[in-house]
């Protein structure tokens, strides 16, 4: 990983989204020191960022390992923390793959998934997937978590990502707020948002954002740290130059698995 800027900004937060279960610190400390990744100090333990590869991702936090569009094959988690819950944005197969998703959603854990996504899994997860369509709040382990639209706002790309069709998500821990974008250009809904800790922000033609589009849209809705991701074969190294000081851009290694 690498920092590329320091944020000096005060801490504020969104008012709907509320806190984590309780759990002991053992357990959650067992949790944290088994994931490597950045690290974010909440106001009630540590936050680790784990890239898996181009939009699948971790996030561990004391009791909960959230996995967030696995895709690649249940070997590619083999030595990882198993889920305790799973997120889906959309039915692309780059963020949502079914052998992947029953090697990792085992057991009883809740999957929270598009509409397209829910049409195509099979009965054994259906039973513990929950849909949440754009605007939807809920619950995800304890977890606040809520669904931001995401989609294509250039005429000629809206057939790679139809409105309605896909997801972001934004999840509470503590006192932290991320968004994970999904697959979208700078959406309205995007644009709006207010007190985000993390973001994580696609960069990729013709299906998401170019550079330039994806800072200004960092420097408009300014999350406290912005990662890059979902970026294969473009090249991001300019972003830093025009993102604001307000916000700092991380860096993480998307692309160890190729």
């Amino acid at each position: 990983m690498t920092t590329r800027r320091h944020l000096l900004i005060s801490l504020s937060a969104l008012p709907l989204l509320g806190f984590g279960l309780p759990v002991s610190r053992a357990f959650a400390q067992a949790v944290e020191t088994s994931l490597a990744g950045d690290t974010i100090t909440t106001a009630n333990g540590e936050l680790v960022v784990h890239p898996v590869q181009h939009a699948s991702l971790l996030l561990g936090w004391r009791d909960q390992v959230i996995y967030v569009d696995p895709v690649g094959g249940g070997a590619l988690y083999g030595q990882l923390p198993s889920a305790t819950a799973v997120v889906v944005t959309h039915a692309n197969p780059d963020h949502f793959d079914v052998p992947t998703l029953e090697a990792v959603a085992t057991g009883s854990i809740p999957l929270i998934v598009t509409q397209e996504v829910f049409d195509q899994l099979p009965d054994a997860l259906k039973v513990n997937a929950t849909v949440m369509a754009n605007g939807d709040e809920g619950s995800l382990n304890g977890l606040s978590i809520a669904a931001i639209p995401a989609y294509n706002t250039t005429p000629d790309k809206t057939k790679y990502h139809p409105q309605g069709a896909g997801n972001g998500y934004l999840i509470k821990f503590a006192d932290k707020i991320v968004y994970v974008a999904g697959d979208t250009e700078a959406t309205p809904e995007m644009l709006a948002l207010k007190n985000i800790d993390l973001a994580f922000i696609p960069i990729n033609q013709p299906y998401t954002m170019t550079v330039q589009q994806a800072a200004d849209a960092i420097n408009t809705f300014k999350p406290k740290i912005a990662y890059p991701y979902h970026y294969k074969g473009t090249d991001i190294s300019g972003l830093d130059a025009l993102v604001g000081d307000e916000v700092e851009v991380r860096l993480l290694e998307w692309y160890a698995n190729g």
